[in-house]
């Protein structure tokens, strides 16, 4: 009877901390999809300001199983002022961040399709 109270007590918190975890997981998958757009932004700003046309485009493969910010305080540290944001993220899909070579303007592009 003890074994049976013992396996229901674990089945019981199994069964919370499975949702926790997915959460966190996603969580996690959101943090390196801003730290590889973060990444790229740095490099096309360098791009553009040594003069290095060839690398004012950069792609990023975003890792996220679920569309959009699920936590929204990640767009506001990942896109700085001036930066022109269109879409919101896919699942699964890509992302491009583009310096315009006249302006510097830099342009992040979640792929929608």
């Amino acid at each position: 009877m003890e074994v049976l109270i013992v396996v229901a007590i674990i089945a019981v918190l199994v069964a919370i901390a499975i949702p926790v975890m997915s959460s966190q997981l996603e969580k996690s998958r959101e943090a390196v999809d801003a730290a590889n757009i973060r990444s790229a932004y740095a490099e096309v700003s360098v791009a553009f300001l040594t003069g290095d046309d060839a690398n004012l485009s950069k792609t990023v493969d975003l890792k996220q199983k679920t569309d959009g910010w699920q936590h929204p305080e990640i767009s506001n540290d990942i896109f700085p002022q001036g930066t022109v944001v269109e879409n919101l993220p896919k699942a699964g899909k890509t992302c491009t961040v583009v310096a315009d070579s006249s302006t510097g303007v830099v342009t992040i592009t979640f792929i929608q399709s």
